[in-house]
């Protein structure tokens, strides 16, 4: 409720009311009718509310005025806002966007709870929620004045299947938070007046509003949304998913190699056999074409199903779903380069073994870089060519692999010989089959164990 009060010359003072319905006609006790002022009857009073109601249940926000001559200066807002008489009601349209729906849509199938706050009307509320698909049977509104006659402990119970909250004020977030909180719930939290200040400040992320937030509420905010547009969540949602996904697929990649190398070294020198790569090529292999790949994954589209999954637990680990990655393939390239250079080493010597070595590793590594696009799910034919980034770097990397092995000037730097048709298929072979076994690995894993 909000109060004015005016002078008018010749007439005096007079008070402008108002606020919510329900409340300015509890403190009303006359009404105007055919431009006179007469007394406010109980059958009025249901007559009103009834109006409100017919316009709430429309999705407008109904706001309700009234007036009072004031005889002398009025010492309180309570001494005003008393005998007051009706004048009418007003409906605003305050439709949501259009990409709303969707985005409730998209929230609920991420596993994350979407909950509506608001000051207005219980059925202007409804609408609203109706409207936007996000009630579903079984959830339940709950008003500021049912909140306050609920325990903490009882809100906590219910908490998960309140959906909306009708005329509330910021005050009772803190409540709501809390109690999700209850639950072992991670809680974000918008709001753009001061008093939201506390509640953005307590939730997990706080979300101030960019255009409309004051500058309290941005200062203890954790994120400030730029347009006020609920869907700028979802999609940040989407974006820090996708984020995640491709620093794990980074990770699983380069280690996946790089614990390979480590191994086939130690263990050719274990066994007493040459080296199977020099320094230089060991230098190439982690500079050059391991590197392009990984930055390539680093900017990998986000996946069609990242907004299909339930969120992961807070405390869940980083390295969850990559054991394809870090011990089978590792061991796969460790075993298969050991075996070829075994092998050509007996039949065509040690630079001819050394070059084998040299191309199979980055060769494998290439299948391995097109696997690491799904940690969990095999990639299916489609999801070879979706990231066209990495197919440039791979192409990039084995031309070049190409030119040091037959470019003269580069073959006497890399210490490498040149290879026939025959080898490139054995190479080839031996990387397609390491790549089938990764894909048929994450196929076999179990639903629960995928990250």
């Amino acid at each position: 409720m909000m109060s004015v009060t005016y002078r008018i010359p010749g007439e005096g003072d007079i008070a402008l009311v108002k606020g919510a319905p329900e409340g300015i006609l509890s403190k009303c006790t006359h009404w105007l009718t055919g431009g006179k002022r007469a007394l406010l009857t109980e059958k009025e009073r249901r007559s009103i509310l009834s109006a409100n109601a017919k316009m709430a249940g429309s999705a407008l926000r109904v706001l309700g005025f009234a007036e009072r001559a004031l005889e002398r200066k009025e010492e309180s807002p309570e001494a005003v806002e008393r005998g007051l008489t009706f004048i009418g009601l007003a409906g605003m349209i305050d439709a949501p966007r259009e990409e709303v729906p969707e985005a409730v849509r998209l929230c609920r199938q991420a596993g994350i709870e979407v909950v509506m706050i608001t000051g207005d009307n219980e059925e202007t509320a409804r609408a609203v929620a109706e409207e936007i698909g996000l009630l579903k049977r079984g959830d339940i509104i709950l008003t500021g004045s049912e909140l306050n006659s609920m325990r903490d402990g009882e809100l906590a119970a219910k908490v998960e299947h309140i959906r909306v909250y009708a005329r509330v004020s910021p005050e009772h977030k803190l409540r709501i938070i809390n109690a999700w909180k209850a639950r072992g719930k991670t809680v974000a939290m918008t709001g753009d007046g001061v008093n939201d200040a506390p509640a953005l400040k307590r939730a997990d992320i706080g979300i101030a509003m960019g255009i409309t937030g004051t500058d309290v509420t941005k200062e203890v905010s954790d994120v400030v949304l730029a347009d006020d547009n609920f869907a700028s969540i979802v999609a940040a949602v989407r974006e820090g998913r996708g984020i995640y996904d491709n620093i794990r697929k980074c990770i699983a990649y380069l280690l996946s190699g790089n614990v390979a190398e480590v191994l086939i070294i130690f263990l050719a020198v274990m066994l007493g056999y040459p080296l199977p790569l020099t320094a230089i090529q060991l230098l190439w292999i982690n500079l050059i074409t391991d590197g392009l790949p990984a930055l390539a994954l680093a900017a990998d589209p986000i996946s069609k199903e990242v907004m299909e999954r339930k969120p992961r637990p807070r405390g869940e680990s980083i390295w969850r779903g990559m054991r394809p990655f870090l011990l089978d393939a590792p061991l796969l390239l460790t075993a298969c380069t050991l075996l070829l250079f075994v092998v050509f080493l007996g039949s065509d010597g040690l630079a001819k073994a050394q070059t084998i070595t040299f191309t199979f590793i980055i060769v494998f590594e290439k299948f391995v870089a097109f696997s690491s696009r799904s940690l969990s799910r095999p990639i299916g034919f489609s999801g070879i060519f979706a990231n066209k980034w990495l197919i440039l770097s791979s192409v990039f990397a084995l031309l070049l692999q190409v030119a040091i092995i037959y470019a003269p000037f580069l073959d006497r730097i890399f210490d490498v010989t040149p290879l026939t048709p025959m080898d490139w298929f054995i190479v080839f072979a031996f990387g397609m089959a390491g790549f089938a076994y990764l894909e048929v690995v994450k196929s076999m894993t179990p639903a629960k164990f995928r990250a």
